[in-house]
């Protein structure tokens, strides 16, 4: 395995904690994530439901969980289906998890095959009055294609209609957004490959290349050091392209004079970081850029201090919101006297800096939590203000991410971020 699994305990004490939440004769029911074909019986680089890896640590395609902790014989209480190894399949895709595997990395007793779960599942739902299911939920993305949860989800109300169905997301997500000892390990990890990625990216810029070359140097150093990959498909945008705020054709020629954006985080166990430095081509900021760079970096360096408990991301983007007026005046980006005048539903600010401060981070890099849920020790955040002045082809963004604290944890400390250390570095 690339990555050291997290201990099996931690995914045995998340199982007793759903056990805990739901209602009187229930059964939980778990599917991992589809494959995607990409042609021929090729695939897509699979990656596993989120919400099976926190219960169960399984990170292969054709997985059950069920809980069904009322149960009257003991060993269907807890049960794992897995897809069955057989000769004929190692051949052609390599190894899978032995069902004294799979048992050992999730604490799971009862491990079964994925051709048992239908009969097996019969068995399970003449025990249950309700059944909790997990669709993705997100009040900003609406999920297309349909997952196979999606799926598996209706094909199960249509055979057995008379059941009550019940979502396991509010159940779910508060428990993933507190992250235990074990996950903030995994995420040290991944924050510490994505600063040694920058040092080595930052090393081959100059003018001339192109920004797919960067990338490679970030995919590289990630892999070397034992991550899975990127844990998001990266920005490297240059020139005109760093105010593109989801730029990710990484095609462009790195021009003399330009800044490069890099929007990039590795991952590993699963887990993500998310980071961005703003670096100039040729190794020295103009003054106008450094200009720009010192006002993100002013409100960056402010804002870290703030993800302690009792905040929310609405009081961080209050506070940066205000902050960046300050910042755009400074710049002579803006007015104070049109400030004033601003309808308050459009802030004239927005022109230079239209996304949010912060989302949380964990198995996926925009995790799950809300922006009004109140911050609670363990929980980690990215911070990530940044100004776009299209007209002048300077855009700047800085991020790292934090754990909350009553002292807030930068986990990406030693990579670069000072003016006079990047250009040390790049010269």
């Amino acid at each position: 395995m690339r990555y050291q699994p997290l201990n099996s305990k931690f995914y045995i004490e998340n199982r007793k904690k759903v056990v805990g939440e739901i209602e009187l004769n229930s059964l939980v029911i778990l599917t991992s994530n589809s494959e995607f074909p990409r042609c021929g019986d090729t695939t897509m680089p699979f990656r596993q439901n989120s919400e099976m890896l926190y219960l169960s640590g399984i990170d292969q395609e054709e997985t059950y969980l069920t809980l069904a902790p009322w149960h009257p014989v003991p060993e269907y209480r807890e049960i794992l289906f897995i897809k069955n190894p057989s000769p004929e399949m190692v051949v052609w895709f390599g190894h899978r998890l032995s069902k004294e595997q799979a048992s050992q990395l999730s604490g799971i007793k009862t491990v079964m095959f994925a051709d048992d779960f239908q009969d097996t599942l019969q068995n399970l739902m003449c025990y249950a009055q309700n059944v909790y299911l997990h669709l993705p939920e997100n009040p900003r993305l609406r999920w297309e294609p349909i997952t196979r949860e999606h799926r598996f989800a209706k094909q199960l109300m249509e055979e057995y209609p008379l059941h009550t169905y019940r979502r396991l997301a509010p159940i779910l997500y508060p428990m993933r957004a507190l992250k235990a000892p074990e996950e903030l390990a995994a995420l040290r990890r991944a924050c510490d490959i994505t600063t040694k990625a920058f040092g080595r990216a930052i090393k081959a810029v100059k003018p001339g290349k192109y920004e797919y070359e960067i990338e490679a140097e970030l995919a590289y150093e990630m892999l070397r050091n034992g991550a899975t990959g990127h844990s998001f498909a990266p920005i490297v945008a240059a020139g005109p392209d760093t105010c593109i705020l989801h730029y990710i054709k990484n095609d462009k020629v790195m021009k003399d004079g330009d800044l490069l954006l890099m929007d990039f985080g590795a991952e590993y166990a699963n887990y993500a970081g998310d980071a961005t430095r703003t670096i100039p081509v040729n190794g020295r900021y103009t003054p106008r850029q450094k200009e720009i760079y010192s006002s993100v970096l002013a409100i960056f360096k402010e804002t870290i201090p703030l993800f302690k408990p009792g905040m929310n991301i609405h009081k961080i983007n209050d506070f940066v919101f205000r902050r960046m007026e300050e910042e755009l005046v400074k710049l002579g980006l803006l007015k104070e006297a049109d400030i004033k005048a601003q309808d308050p539903a459009k802030p004239l600010f927005k022109k230079y800096y239209m996304h949010n401060t912060s989302h949380f981070i964990g198995l996926d890099v925009h995790d799950v939590g809300q922006r009004d849920w109140t911050f609670q020790p363990g929980m980690v955040l990215s911070c990530e203000p940044g100004i776009y002045v299209a007209e002048e082809g300077i855009g700047v963004r800085i991020e790292t991410d934090v754990v909350v604290a009553d002292n807030p944890i930068n986990l990406m400390p030693d990579m670069p971020v000072e003016v006079e250390e990047i250009e040390a570095l790049m010269n």
